[in-house]
């Protein structure tokens, strides 16, 4: 980065800047963004005439926010912090499925705290963020939008406009004020798990997007309506360049020129920022080695100087802490950088004291700390917090009959509609007669959470139930509902058996609900290993039933044999909370007609295989299956001639996040067998046992024949099973993200001796180990059991969990016998039964 021009650039009331400044300034690639706010001396008047009363210990707390899972209203009487948030996995009383009610109340609860001044204290309102990123999706029956992969694909930018404002609407309900929400990553590799929260590949189609979301969630700076009490301030995230990290691994490293950075992933900020955007969010990833929580260049000289950014630079989860130098409880480095506010979700007392010390002894200037108070202030002020009252009597708190209300659910069914992409449409059997017996099978086919995917409910999304959606259709009942009405019948079969032939069969399938972390993968094969659903299209053709395939998924995936196996396909992304909208489109109405032709484009290119990662369009060489902006209509002639069924990946892969499953191990993974007496065995195949049978290893079924493996300790000596990794393995972001590992478990006989599991990271550092004999003695005998422990446990028992060379070791001390299908990274949610990591 050229700092020192960025920092000239910013000067701009400097007139004695010299003249080959100016020159380097004028060649910068950053674009000049004018800041829709004239000088208000009234309001600079009111910050400053606050802020000359308050102490630096109340302006040192505006800079911190705390999560809602880590502190408490109470906490607010003492140390007077700017902001709370509620995490994907953080709820009122730890209820993932609160009511809105509850959440009203603990917004109550905390503004009624920061507003007491019986301590001494002043009266300034703590700001309540949330992620409502695909609606106000962490609250039990509020309208969920289709992901934003799927709004990409609209190429609507005024139907995101509405989006934006009835996600306001719902937060606001809610007791929120601040949605965590545009994402505008521009995903440059599809194996990034965060693929589906970009809009597109294409910086314009982002670009294109981000005012108009901005605004809806804002209002139009102006206008009356700007921050009233319907509308909440909006994040524009994450700054910059999330979606270009090397090999699509979050929080990487994205190593780009500083015109490529500007061009590809900075292009949707000026829109946001002349939109009026209140903060940005700053990102987890580095820009060329250099982490963006410290990265005063792009925070400060770049976005606050260049491009005339006026609002608050809020920080990601403990993000501060992968500033070098820093740790998630002390980083004055990410203030002096440019950072506004802290995430500091579970490390937000142990940051305050740091930072006040900080700003004490000199380490963070009285000027540097002003200007991120004002900028705070400044927004609370524009947002009429301090006149607003707690959130239950604002304009719409309260108003629950916003969440799901009937015109919510137009707007988002309209979104599912346009946001579909027909890939395939063989002898143009779509649209379908709803008078027809219909067969709708796949585990997607009436499953809400999965069609919602990630952020929903939970940081994963997973873990949930239909009740959860009250205001809700799954693809299945929107199907149903119309055949049913125009004198036909659907028949729900996940397997797809039945019992009369169906005239067609619609198969809705695809990936698992995910977030961050989880949702990276090595390459973009669908679900390695795993063929049922294939299977599942493969025998309704045989038996002559026009197949119908519906794919559920984040990021466009190598889906060539599926695609064969199908008489039409549609790419459905992640739509959320109106599966009807997917049958307005797909049947006719009762009298033949259409009713929706298909509107969406790709607005992410579909692989040709799945080693196909660098796939942009625009890039050299592009070669895709399926280009960038295709999309067939009922017009079109959707017949496809059969593709290529070779992956260009090797055979024999897991799924991603998972170290052992279905009988076959991670690439780089070694299963390794060890004891006391220091004799070890690499298991090739099974059965194997140590020399003198402390501990062996057989093949059993779980799902599947020989899926699983029952290991069985002598407990003569203590004996280990390892999963080694052939090169040292970071999960130090995983553990951040309160990443489990989840084993699936079955005990087939208590443990009659110490049983710890653990993690090792290499000759000169500490392992870890946790006992677990109390835990697994819990846990049903004979009965297979998802357990899991958190990775942070590991950490804090001492391991460096930035170079594991084992990533799980099962040590018994006594006989065992315990029968293991699957070890894999989980939310924390995923797990049945899980470990108290305090015992």
């Amino acid at each position: 980065m050229t700092a020192l021009v960025l920092a000239l650039a910013a000067c701009k009331g400097d007139e004695k800047k010299d003249a080959s400044a100016t020159a380097q300034a004028e060649q910068s690639p950053w674009p000049e963004v004018k800041w829709p706010f004239p000088e208000d001396p009234a309001l600079e008047k009111r910050i400053s005439d606050l802020m000359a009363t308050m102490t630096v210990e109340e302006k040192v707390g505006q800079l911190v926010q705390g999560d809602i899972s880590s502190i408490k209203p109470e906490d607010l009487r003492k140390y007077r912090l700017g902001s709370v948030l509620a995490g994907g996995n953080s709820d009122p009383d730890g209820q993932y499925n609160a009511t809105p009610a509850q959440w009203l109340a603990l917004a109550d609860a905390f503004y009624e705290a920061s507003m007491d001044t019986s301590g001494g204290g002043k009266a300034i309102p703590v700001v309540f963020g949330i992620d409502a990123v695909h609606g106000q999706s962490n609250i039990v029956g509020a309208t969920l939008f289709p992901h934003n992969i799927g709004l990409g694909a609209t190429r609507n930018p005024e139907l995101l406009r509405r989006i934006g404002e009835i996600t306001a609407l719902e937060t606001r309900a809610t007791g929120m004020e601040w949605a965590f929400a545009p994402t505008v990553a521009v995903p440059q590799d599809d194996r990034w798990g965060r693929s589906y929260e970009g809009y597109s590949e294409s910086p314009d189609v982002v670009a294109s997007f981000a005012g108009a979301m901005v605004e809806g969630l804002q209002g139009k700076v102006g206008t009356k309506e700007f921050l009233d009490g319907r509308h909440v301030i909006s994040s524009v995230k994450h700054f910059l360049g999330d979606g270009g990290t090397a090999n699509g691994e979050d929080q990487g490293d994205t190593q780009l020129s500083e015109a490529e950075l500007v061009r590809i992933h900075a292009a949707s900020y000026p829109p946001a920022i002349a939109a009026g955007a209140q903060s940005v969010m700053a990102s987890f990833n580095s820009v060329n080695g250099v982490k963006m929580h410290g990265n005063k260049s792009l925070l400060t000289d770049a976005l606050k100087g260049r491009m005339n950014f006026g609002g608050f630079v809020v920080g990601d989860w403990n993000g501060h802490g992968q500033v070098e130098g820093c740790t998630i409880t002390d980083c004055p480095a990410t203030i002096n950088a440019g950072l506004d506010m802290a995430m500091a979700p579970d490390s937000w007392k142990g940051f305050y004291e740091t930072t006040l010390a900080a700003v004490k002894a000199g380490k963070i200037s009285q000027e540097r700390l002003d200007d991120a108070v004002r900028r705070i202030l400044r927004v609370k002020y524009r947002l009429g917090l301090f006149e607003a009252g707690k959130p239950s009597q604002r304009a719409v708190g309260g108003k629950f009959e916003l969440l799901g209300a009937p015109e919510h659910r137009a707007v988002a069914r309209q979104a599912v509609r346009e946001s579909l992409v027909l890939l395939k449409n063989q002898d143009r059997v779509l649209p379908l007669q709803p008078n027809q017996r219909i067969l709708v099978a796949g585990d997607g086919a009436d499953d809400v959470g999965k069609q919602a995917g990630g952020w929903t409910l939970s940081w994963q999304g997973t873990g949930n139930k239909r009740a959860d959606f009250p205001n809700a259709d799954s693809i299945f009942e929107g199907i149903a509902q119309q055949a049913k009405a125009a004198g036909g019948e659907a028949v729900l079969s996940v397997d797809g058996s039945f019992t009369q032939k169906p005239d067609v069969a619609i198969v809705v399938f695809g990936e698992d609900p995910y977030a961050e972390f989880q949702g990276d993968i090595p390459n973009l094969l669908f679900r390695p290993g795993n063929d049922e659903h294939l299977k599942l299209m493969q025998r309704l053709k045989a038996a002559g039933i026009p197949v119908v395939s519906v794919f559920l998924s984040g990021r466009p995936l190598w889906m060539n044999r599926e695609i064969n196996a199908s008489d039409a396909f549609v790419a459905a992304w992640l739509p959320g909370s109106e599966g009807g909208g997917i049958a307005d489109v797909l049947l006719r109405k009762p009298d033949g007609s259409v009713q929706h032709d298909f509107k969406g484009k790709l607005s992410f290119s579909w692989p040709r295989d799945a080693a196909q990662v660098a796939n942009n369009v625009g890039q050299k060489d592009y070669n895709p299956q399926f280009a960038f902006g295709f999309g067939l209509t009922y017009s079109d002639d959707g017949n496809l001639a059969a593709l290529p069924e070779e992956s260009g990946v090797k055979a024999g892969q897991t799924e991603a996040g998972t170290f052992y499953g279905r009988g076959s191990l991670a690439d780089g993974i070694v299963l390794r067998l060890s004891n006391a007496a220091g004799q070890k065995l690499d298991v090739t195949t099974v059965p194997a046992k140590l020399p003198d049978g402390s501990l062996e290893v057989t093949a059993v079924d779980h799902e599947a024949q020989e899926d699983a493996r029952r290991f069985t300790w002598s407990g003569k000596p203590a004996a280990t099973v390892s999963l080694v990794s052939s090169t040292p393995r970071s999960l130090m972001r995983e553990a951040n993200g309160d990443v489990m590992l989840v084993l699936t478990v079955r005990p087939d006989k208590t443990p009659a001796g110490d049983v710890s599991i653990g993690v090792t990271c290499g000759e000169g550092c500490k392992p870890a180990s946790l006992p677990i004999r109390a835990a697994l003695s819990k846990l049903p005998a004979g009965q297979w059991t998802r357990f899991g422990v958190l990775l942070k446990c590991f950490g804090t028992a001492g391991a460096d969990l930035r170079k594991l060379d084992s990533v799980m070791t099962l040590e018994s001390a006594g006989a065992l016998q315990l029968s293991i299908s699957r070890i894999e990274l989980g939310a924390l949610n995923e797990a049945q039964q899980t470990l108290d990591c305090a015992h």
